[in-house]
């Protein structure tokens, strides 16, 4: 019974949880103090601008909201070792990464993204709808992380 479920095999689903929460926080920071710092220089010039320039915030939060998710499925399914397998510690372990990372990818995008899209936003109007439709696609960076997730740890 030990050479099947060791005694360490939580510790991979805890590193899952909080790989998922941890990565995904950080692209959602990176995101919103990127499009942050774009909004307060393009408020110096369109101040009337600013509540239409929030969008970028707004989908960087939900990226640490994916994260949030799969944490909390995976510390939902950590038993103790006697009843928590070795492949289902690697499992919640790939779930965690692939949502954290494609958050941490996905908040960079957003963030780089919102920055620019905002400050172009204020000198022409016009390309408020192009920013939107490419915050839309990294936005769904980190979607396909939840998805996979959600896909991974249904196999667990």
């Amino acid at each position: 019974m030990a050479a099947e479920n060791p005694m360490y095999t939580p510790f991979f689903g805890i590193m899952g949880s909080s790989s998922a929460i941890i990565l995904s926080a950080l692209g959602a920071a990176y995101g919103t103090a990127k499009s942050g710092t774009g909004i307060a220089a393009m408020s110096v010039m369109r101040p009337e601008l600013i509540m239409k320039s929030i969008i970028p915030v707004i989908m960087a939060g939900i990226i640490a909201i994916y994260g949030l998710i799969v944490a909390i499925l995976i510390l939902n399914d950590i038993h103790g070792p006697e009843k928590y397998s070795l492949y289902r510690g690697f499992l919640h372990l790939g779930s965690g990464l692939s949502v954290g990372f494609s958050g941490l990818a996905a908040g960079f995008a957003i963030g780089i993204v919102g920055d620019a899209g905002v400050r172009g936003t204020a000198q022409q109007p016009r390309l408020y709808v192009g920013m939107i439709l490419i915050l839309i696609f990294a936005e769904v960076l980190g979607l396909y992380g939840l998805i996979v997730a959600i896909y991974t740890l249904m196999r667990s």
